[in-house]
């Protein structure tokens, strides 16, 4: 009996022993967790805050009241304003964007007389495809990889998404051609993507595998590319039967914003119809991007690699730029009469009830009992912010010294989001959420020109930041 007492000690030792072990080596131990609980307050304010955190939204909470009064909505610069549109239950804000950009150039050309709205739904169909072909031939490019290389689990990731940049529309549009909203609608399942969406992407990681296996048993690259091409036509099928067949040619007037026909009907096909739009001007080279991160060096050119919506197309390549550049930058445009493509970290601090962005409008740290003091570098890095959402800069409101009091956007959420489709953002929030812009080249000075000419630093697609717009 003594022996066996002396064995059951012996583990009762070894076990705290193992605990102290786990402690060194960072697991919670019950020493640790005692320590934690010491620590929470137990006052009666804390159980009522408790009790309303339970069975309240936080935002609601945490509303500002300081900063919850009437937004002043008078603009000093102000772009004409065009319909509101709606990307529904999609990812499609980049084209929406870019479209309600290209939609305004062509109304500014016409001195507001004729209005235009383009099918979403006829572009993404080509947006979808070109993404499958990217994607097959960027598993043929890295199929003797393995399977476990960064690259490769990059492209059976994120086989496919709604998402994108302004690039992807630069690229589509010239290639496919445009077309009249009126002509080509919206599909339930253009609007509603995820499910459709999920089918492809199976599909194309299935195809995906194939192709690795064709080149480990040494196939000839002609039948390698013969066999892509079979599970294109395939993919393409599908994307007929839940996007429609692309049209191939269309009869289309002209009307105003009242809807009154400005022009004689004719024939275009899409090819056509954007070079009409156009009217001589090329998208392609006619505009930089820039962009505001804090983490890596101004003034320098990168690229990110494998960004982009075509295989052949444009990575998203852009001109770091302190804050204050970009915001004389969007102001100059904004002046001309000319809206600009823009993106930000959208679910930060808007107050979507009244359509205003500040960050002053929750004080979540107070709710809490705590400080999230992270600056916009910071946020960047660990990846607690980043570009999310794109949409079209239509106005700016200026103090007496020209600088921004305050920002108005055009979403892509429908008219009864935020204020009657727009957002208003304070000068504080634009600063510290907006990320990308695309202005035309006409507003860019010669030395930012010349920048944005330099070899471009390569950077990777996983980075916190190169997150696709939604």
């Amino acid at each position: 009996m003594k022996t066996r007492k002396l064995f059951f000690v012996g583990l009762i030792l070894s076990a705290g022993f193992a605990s102290a072990q786990k402690t060194a080596n960072g697991g919670i131990t019950p020493v640790m967790l005692t320590s934690i609980q010491k620590t929470q307050p137990a006052t009666a304010a804390t159980r009522a805050l408790s009790n309303a955190i339970a069975v309240n939204a936080i935002d609601d909470l945490a509303q500002n009241r300081a900063n919850a009064g009437a937004i002043n909505t008078q603009f000093s610069v102000e772009t004409s304003k065009q319909s509101i549109t709606d990307q529904k239950s999609s990812g499609r804000c980049w084209m929406f964007s870019g479209m309600n950009v290209l939609r305004s150039d062509f109304a500014h050309q016409h001195a507001d007389s004729l209005a235009i709205e383009f099918s979403q739904g006829y572009t993404f169909f080509w947006d979808q495809l070109e993404k499958a072909n990217l994607m097959l031939q960027g598993v043929i490019d890295t199929a003797k990889e393995p399977m476990e290389s960064e690259r490769v689990r990059f492209f059976f990731q994120h086989p496919i998404a709604d998402g994108g940049t302004f690039c992807g529309l630069v690229d589509l549009a010239p290639k496919y051609g445009l077309v009249p909203a009126e002509v080509v609608p919206e599909t339930f399942s253009t609007e509603n993507t995820s499910k459709f969406r999920a089918l492809i992407t199976s599909k194309l990681r299935e195809y995906g595998l194939e192709l690795r296996r064709m080149v480990a048993d040494k196939k000839k690259a002609d039948a390698v590319a013969q066999r892509k091409t079979a599970m294109l036509s395939d993919i393409y099928r599908m994307l007929t039967l839940a996007y429609g067949e692309p049209i191939r040619e269309f009869t289309y007037a002209f009307h105003d914003k009242s809807g009154k026909t400005r022009t004689a009907p004719k024939t275009y096909t899409p090819q056509s119809f954007y070079a009409e739009i156009m009217g001589g001007r090329k998208l392609q080279g006619s505009f930089i991007m820039v962009m505001n991160d804090p983490r890596r060096e101004y003034h320098k050119t990168y690229e990110v690699e494998w960004d982009r919506h075509t295989y052949d197309g444009t990575n998203w390549c852009y001109l770091n730029l302190p804050m204050e550049d970009i915001e004389q930058l969007a102001i100059a445009q904004l002046k001309a009469g000319r809206k600009l493509y823009s993106s930000y970290d959208v679910g930060k601090f808007l107050d979507r009830k009244r359509g205003y962005a500040d960050t002053e409008n929750f004080d979540y740290a107070s709710l809490m009992g705590t400080t999230f003091p992270m600056n916009k570098a910071d946020r960047i890095a660990t990846f607690d912010s980043g570009s999310t959402h794109a949409m079209t800069i239509t106005a700016v409101d200026l103090d007496q010294n020209d600088k921004p009091i305050k920002w108005k956007v055009e979403n892509s959420w429908g008219t009864a989001s935020g204020a009657n489709g727009y957002i208003i953002m304070s000068a504080r929030w634009f600063r510290e959420y907006m990320f990308r812009l695309v202005v035309d080249k006409d507003f860019v000075s010669d030395q930012l020109l010349k920048e944005s000419q330099q070899k471009p630093v390569m950077v990777m697609p996983e980075d916190p930041l190169f997150q696709e717009d939604f």
